[in-house]
This record gives C-alpha cells, structure tokens and sequence, in this order.
C-alpha cells in the first residue's frame, strides 16, 4: 500500500502549544450538549427524515433534557426550512419548553442567511451557525481565495446577521461561529478570523457568541485536537464572552477520546449526534460521551434512563440500526459469554446485593463495583436476563448464574462444574447459545430425571414416607427404583429405612438402619446388592409454582463410579432420597 502518498499531521498544520496543561486536568461537570441530528446527522442519510419522523426526534432531545438542539439547515432545501417554520407556530403555544433553544446552520452568503432569518421569523430565541471552510487546501481548491478574502467574505455575513438579529428586538438571537475545517487550519489564521466576530457582534455575558471548532475530517491522534483547543482557550479575545464548542467527527475512530480531551483542554460545549450518526464514520457520539461521565460519578445532564426507549426513537427516526457491541446501548454490551467473565460478573453482583444489604440500602443506591460492567445495567434500563448467556465459550459460573436467577437452583461448587461440562458438550454439538429453560431442562434430563417416579401411588404418612422414584417400568440392567418406602425413628435416635427396591428387573424388600434417614437409605441399598457412598450433601428452599418446595443434591459413589443427583420435592426428605436414587443410575450407567 502507498503510504508515502499520504503527509502526517505536522507536515499539515502547526500545533504552537507547548506548555500543555490538559492531561493534569479532569472532567467534573457535564458540557453544554448540543445535538446535530436534525441537520448534520440528517445530511449523511440516504434517506433523509421526513416531517413525522424528525418531528418524533426532536421531541425525543427535548424529553432527553437537551437545552440547544440544531434543528436544520433552512436555506439548504425546503424540507428542513419548513421544519424549522412547523416548529415556530407550536413554538407560541409552549411546544417548544422556553429553556430549549433551536440552532440554524448557514453558510455565509447573502441569500442564503436571508433564508435562514426568514425561516426563524417568530422563534423567541435562536442560535445562527455561520459557517465557512478556513484551511489552506479548502481556500485553494474549493473557493479559489485567499485569507484575507475569506476573512472578508465571513465579515460581511456576519455583519448582515447582526443587521436582521436587531431588527428583531423582540426575540432572543445569538451567534456561532464554525471555521469548517479548522484542525487544518493555521492556528493564528482562526484565532484572527475568530476575535474578529467576537468584536463584531459585541459579545457579552447576556448574549455570549459561540466558536465551535470542528474536526471536519479527523487527521490526528486525539491529543493534537486538544493542543489546538488548548491553545484557542487560552488566546480567544474576551474569552469570558465566549462559549467554546467542538464538533468532532469520527474519520480515525477517535471522534469520542477527542471530545474528552478537548473538554480537558478547556471546551464548554460538545456537537454531536445520539449513537454516532454522521457523515462518513459519523459524528461524535452524545449518548457515549455522557454516559462515560457518569460511569465516572459525573452527572450528564440527559435522561438516559431507558436507554432502550432512546435508541429505538433513533433508529427508527434514521433508518439505521445501532450495531449489537455499541458501547453502552448495544444489545450485547452487558452480555458476557466467556466463562472468567461470567463468573466474576456473577460474584460481583451477589457481592453487590450483599453490601447494599449491609449498608441498609437499596442495591440501585449502593456504590457500583463489579467486575466487567462499568455501569449498573439497570441505570439504563436494562435488566440483568441478559448480563449472562451461555454458549460453548461458557464456564460454571454462567450457566450456575442463569440457573439460580431464572429457576432458583443455587448448585454446590463440585455440580456447578460437573453440569458445565456437560452444558459445553451439548453446546458444542448444537453451535448455538443456550437460554436460561434450555439449561434448565438439560439439568432436569441429567440430574433429575434418572430418580423422578414415573408411577404416582405411594404408601405412608407425609414427610416420611415418598412416592416411588426411578424407572416404573423395567430398566435398563442394572437400574434401581425405589418403588415404595418409609422412614422412622427410634427413642434412642437411630434411623430406619423401609422400602420395596427394584434392581434392573428384581424386586426385593429391604430395610436400612444409620444415624440419619441418607445413611439408613444407604443401608437398605447394600441390602439390595447396591454399595453406596454419599460423598456429598446439600439442600435449600425452591419456590417454585406458587408452592414450597426443597431441592436436594447429592454426589455418591457406586463402585468406582461417583455421580451427581438432585430431587425436587415439597419433602426436603422425599427430595433428598429422590437425589439418592438420581446419583445412583447416574453413576451406574
């Protein structure tokens, strides 16, 4: 590839700032946020908004909290000047809240600000936008001028806004000034062009005149941007007049880290789009950009709170989707697959729940601290069904998450491992992500269904005595159902085991004695030819179809095979002995 065919940004244009004082800086308050979709966002779609749509739009900026929205080009195509007239009568009616104030966008010719004025003719208040390319390539090849004529030609226009701006006492009209690609402009050249319109429209605290400085095309790493912010801040004449404002575009992929460090380097106020939107790799993204302030304890000063609501607006409005990994809004972006991940994502929200409880508070007020989500998802919206999914990338600490959430089942560490396995087997053979039923219902097949009964009669009282568990039927060789039983104990604390036990296809009734029921049951099985072991025991409360119910889960050794079983049952007893027979056809199969 012919790299040499391209200049580096300092053979381009001179940076003078040295004594930079931007990266000791913070950010600690929200900028004036100013939304271009209606105009900049609206020019780069191949099918521009119609009226209903853009209408919709604004009212999404207004709900948003957005105080200054660019609502068009007016001189640029009928479309966006009767935009701009629909929102003037509504305007009178209290449509528009009176602390929002529509921006205009012209560029500096007489008819066409002519325009621009015209279609503003009623507004309260306002905000022109004067715009003229400024850079060396720009006066040379596209308007054949010099500096001193393109400094001419934005005097002129500025003038004449001022002229039709006091002709209209009654309404609130300010200025802003763009010298389009000023990133390739010489930084005395703006700052000439810049101080000029500030004297010429007389800035002051009551009506401050906006310098918005754009990144037209992005030709450098972040930091040269800021150093050219940094050094507009510092030389601006009345600089306390001045309200200076970026417009950052997104051609390196860096639009979002330039907003930051110009805001470092002394920018008030931010140009962009929700989401990116723009021309080419688009705009600076708003909703990135103020979210990115408040994961780090700055209040953005937008409602972002329904994230979901917001970008199903835009990406109706646009016609565009917002792709799945967009930071923030994307459909994936709180979804971890990856095994490690969703294992510290499952600690550190039960870590969560069990500091705000500590703290005596709400978990939505609780400080945020967990691993691989740097914002509560819930502060935007979302709900925690998707923070963690699992496909064949997946470890225990997902698919015991989901299991645990979505159908109560909080598995001992050894099962969580043992049933990862086997979720990984059964993902690998399918290729595709597991939901939270499909997990449960592969955990039932394995863990549950080789001791479920399959007959419904019973004998005995309640609580000591259980329905038949394991196969009704024959089974396979060697398969073991307990087909009746009870369970008591002695005056001295002994436990005996009765019950009727099928082994492949015989039937015998035994009996089993130990300190506790697992270990008589133990007892009745080696009576039947069946040697067992509980290596492992654990239980807990399951609420589950309105009715109380306890899962039990044990592991056992049968020879020299060791399983896992679990049994559901409103019995802690009658789910433990349905574990019991579980884990014994697992480990004898």
């Amino acid at each position: 590839m012919p790299a040499h065919r391209y200049l580096p940004f300092d053979r381009r244009v001179d940076v003078p700032l040295q004594d930079r004082s931007w990266p000791s800086a913070t950010l600690t308050q929200a900028p004036l946020w100013v939304p271009v979709d209606l105009r900049d966002g609206n020019q780069a779609l191949a099918e521009p908004m119609d009226p209903a749509r853009k209408r919709r739009l604004f009212d999404l900026l207004v709900s948003t909290g957005f105080k200054e929205i660019e609502v068009g080009y007016p001189s640029a195509s009928r479309a966006d000047f009767d935009f701009v007239r629909h929102l003037v009568e509504p305007v009178r009616s209290g449509a528009v809240p009176p602390d929002v104030t529509p921006v205009v966008f012209t560029a500096a010719r007489d008819d066409l600000i002519d325009r621009t004025f015209e279609a503003i003719d009623g507004l309260p208040r306002a905000v022109v936008h004067l715009y003229i390319a400024t850079s060396p390539v720009w006066r040379d090849v596209v308007l054949g001028r010099d500096r001193a004529a393109v400094a001419a030609t934005a005097r002129r226009a500025a003038a004449r806004m001022a002229r039709l701006a006091d002709a209209r006492p009654d309404a609130d009209i300010r200025f802003q000034f763009a010298p389009e690609t000023f990133n390739l402009t010489e930084p005395d050249y703006v700052l000439e062009l810049c101080d000029g319109l500030t004297e010429l429209w007389d800035a002051c605290p009551e009506r401050p005149v906006t310098h918005n400085l754009p990144a037209t095309v992005e030709i450098a790493t972040p930091n040269v941007y800021a150093d050219q912010i940094e050094y507009m801040h510092r030389h601006l004449a009345r600089r306390d007049h001045v309200i200076l404002s970026v417009h950052p575009h997104n051609d390196r992929g860096t639009g979002v880290a330039c907003a930051e460090l110009a805001l470092l380097a002394g920018a008030q106020r931010v140009e962009g789009c929700l989401f990116g939107n723009g021309e080419r790799t688009g705009n600076v993204d708003l909703v990135t950009l103020a979210l990115n302030l408040y994961a780090q304890g700055v209040d953005p000063m937008l409602d972002l709170s329904d994230i979901d609501a917001v970008r199903e607006v835009v990406e109706h409005c646009n016609r565009l989707p917002v792709h799945p990994r967009h930071p923030y809004a994307g459909d994936l972006v709180h979804t971890a697959f990856s095994g490690t991940h969703q294992d510290a994502i499952s600690k550190g929200l039960t870590h969560h729940a069990k500091r705000a409880a500590e703290l005596g508070v709400d978990p939505g007020e609780a400080p945020w601290s967990v691993p691989y989500l740097p914002i509560d998802p819930a502060d935007v919206g979302r709900t925690y069904e998707a923070v963690i999914r699992v496909n064949s990338q997946s470890g225990k600490g997902g698919t015991a998450y989901l299991l645990r959430t979505r159908h109560g089942l909080d598995l001992p560490g050894p099962l969580r491992a043992d049933f990862a396995g086997v979720v990984q087997e059964a993902t690998d053979a399918s290729g595709r992500e597991a939901s939270a039923d499909e997990l449960y219902a592969l955990f039932r097949r394995t863990y549950l269904a080789p001791g479920e009964p399959e007959e419904t009669e019973g004998s005995g009282e309640s609580g000591e005595s259980g329905e038949p568990s394991g196969s009704g039927g024959p089974g396979p060789e060697g398969a073991v159902a307990l087909l009746a039983w009870s369970a008591d104990r002695s005056a001295d604390g002994a436990h005996r085991f009765v019950c009727t036990l099928r082994v492949g296809d015989r039937a015998s009734d035994v009996e089993g004695h130990g300190n506790g029921p697992l270990s008589a049951f133990a007892d009745a099985l080696a009576a039947a030819g069946v040697a067992v072991d509980i290596l492992d025991y654990a239980e807990h409360a399951l609420a589950a179809g309105g009715a109380s119910e306890a899962v039990a889960y044990v592991r056992c050794r049968v020879g020299e095979a060791e399983a896992w079983g679990a049994g559901v049952d409103t019995s802690v007893l009658t789910a433990s002995v349905r574990a019991v027979v579980a884990a014994v056809n697992r480990a004898r199969a």
